[in-house]
C-alpha cells in the first residue's frame, strides 16, 4: 500500500517548521547575552538546556511508551503547541539567565514529542525506502535548525528585531503541528501497544544489529550538536584574528549548517545503491577527518577556503543521522519502534550535553584546538558500527 502523495511533503514541512524551534536561542545568543546581562558561558548553558530538556523528554516518552500507545500525529501537535508557547517566552523583558534556561528546557522537552515522534510517523507511513523518507525528514530538520540564523539575518541586532525571530519560529511551530494534526493521520504500518510494559525499554538493545546502529550514532552525536553550536563562534573568532576578512556570520552559519539538509537527502538515495550502513560510515569517517584537520584550516588567511571547509564538514557532519535512524527503526520490533527510536535519541542527546559542556571549557583555555577532540565520536561510532559479535 503506498501513502498518498501529499504525506511526505507535509511531515518533511511540518518537521522543518517545528525543529526551528531548537537553535531560535542561538541564532539571538549575541542579543540574549547583551539584553539579559549574561557572560559568555550562557552559551553553552543555554544549548545545553535545550538538549536537556529534550533528554528528559524523550525517556519520559520512551519509559511511557507514548509514540506506539497514542496517535503519533496528536502528540506531535501537541508538542508542536507547547513548544511555541515556551519559545515565545524567551521574549519577555524580565527574563534573567534562570528563566531562559527553565523556558529552553521546556523548548527542548516539547521537541522530544517531534523529532523522534516525526520518524515515527514517517516509519508507519513508509516500510520500503525507510532511509529516503528519513533523509528528508532530518534534511528539515537540519534546515529548521539553521533557518533562526536566517532569519537573524535581515532582522538585524536592535530588541525588537531579534525578538521577531523567536515570534515567527514560534508562529512556524504551531503552523507545523497543525498541518500534521488536521492532514497526516495514522500510518497503514502503525501497530498501537495496548498497555505500557516496562520490558519494552530493555528489549531495545538486545538486538545486536540495532546496537551497532546506536552505537553509531551515538558516536555521530558527540560531534554534531557541538559542531552546529560552534559555528556562529569558529567565524566570529575567525574575524577577529584576520580583521580584514568582511563577511556576514549569521548569513553563513545559516549556510553551512543548512547545507547538511541536502546531505540528508542524497544521503538517502546513494544508500539506496550502496547500503545504509556503508555510506553511514563513509559519511562518519569524512566528518572525523575534519575534525582533526579543522586548526590548521583556521591558520590561513582565505576567509573563501575557511567557510568551503565548513560547508564539507556541515555536509558530512549530518549526512549519517537519518541512516543510523533507519538501522534503528529497520532492527527494531514492529512494537516498539518508537520507543527504540525515542530512547537512541534520548541518549544521543544525552552525550551532546557532555560535548557541548567540554568544548565549550576546553574553548576558554584552548581556543580553536579543543574541537579536534570532536573526533572522538567518529572514532567510537565506526568501533561500535563494525564490532564483531561475541560467540
Amino acid at each position: 500500500m503506498q501513502p498518498a502523495k501529499q504525506i511526505l511533503p507535509l511531515i518533511v514541512f511540518s518537521q522543518f517548521c517545528c525543529t526551528s524551534l531548537w537553535f531560535a536561542g542561538n541564532g539571538v545568543m549575541a542579543n540574549l547575552l547583551i539584553d539579559f546581562n549574561l557572560n559568555d558561558e550562557a552559551l553553552g548553558h543555554l544549548t545545553s538546556a535545550v538538549q536537556f530538556g529534550f533528554i528528559s523528554g524523550t525517556l519520559l516518552f520512551a519509559f511511557l511508551s507514548l509514540a506506539d500507545r497514542f496517535s503519533p500525529s496528536k502528540l506531535f501537535f501537541l508538542s508542536a503547541i507547547f513548544g511555541a508557547l515556551f519559545n515565545l517566552g524567551i521574549i519577555l523583558k524580565n527574563n534573567s539567565l534562570n528563566t531562559l534556561l527553565l523556558l529552553r528546557f521546556l523548548t527542548g522537552f516539547s521537541l522530544a514529542g517531534i523529532y523522534p515522534v516525526g520518524m515515527k510517523i514517517a516509519a508507519d507511513y513508509y516500510d520500503k525506502g525507510l532511509g529516503k523518507s528519513l533523509g528528508f525528514l532530518v534534511g528539515a530538520l537540519v534546515l529548521g535548525t539553521a533557518f533562526p540564523h536566517f532569519l537573524k539575518t535581515f532582522t538585524g541586532n536592535e530588541g525588537l528585531a531579534w525578538r521577531s525571530v523567536i515570534f515567527a519560529t514560534s508562529s512556524l511551530a504551531a503552523i507545523g503541528g497543525l498541518l500534521i494534526f488536521l492532514f497526516v493521520p495514522n500510518g497503514p504500518f502503525r501497530k498501537a501497544k495496548g498497555k505500557f510494559e516496562v520490558s519494552a525499554i530493555f528489549k531495545v538493545f538486545r538486538n545486536k544489529n540495532l546496537s551497532r546502529a546506536a552505537f553509531g550514532y551515538f558516536g555521530h552525536m558527540w560531534e554534531l550538536y557541538t559542531f552546529w553550536a560552534f559555528v556562529p563562534i569558529i567565524l566570529a573568532t575567525y574575524k577577529v584574528s584576520f580583521p580584514h576578512q568582511d563577511f556576514d556570520i549569521s548569513f553563513w552559519s545559516f549556510i553551512i549548517i543548512g547545507i547538511g539538509g541536502l546531505s540528508c537527502v542524497f544521503g538517502g538515495y546513494i544508500s539506496e545503491i550502496v547500503g545504509v550502513k556503508r555510506t553511514a560510515a563513509s559519511a562518519l569517517f569524512l566528518s572525523g577527518l575534519c575534525c582533526l584537520i579543522f586548526p590548521f584550516i583556521t591558520l590561513q588567511p582565505s576567509a573563501i577556503f575557511l567557510i568551503s571547509f565548513l560547508c564539507f564538514w556541515g555536509i558530512f557532519v549530518i549526512a549519517d543521522s537519518p541512516l543510523f535512524s533507519t538501522l534503528v527503526a529497520k532492527h527494531a520490533p514492529p512494537a516498539i519502534k518508537g520507543t527504540a527510536l525515542t530512547l537512541v535519541n534520548s541518549i544521543g542527546f544525552a552525550i551532546t550535553i557532555v560535548s557541548i559542556q567540554l568544548i565549550t571549557y576546553l574553548n576558554q583555555q584552548f581556543p580553536v584546538y579543543s574541537l579536534s577532540l570532536l573526533a572522538i565520536g567518529p572514532a567510537f561510532g565506526l568501533w561500535g558500527l563494525f564490532q564483531k559479535a561475541k560467540n
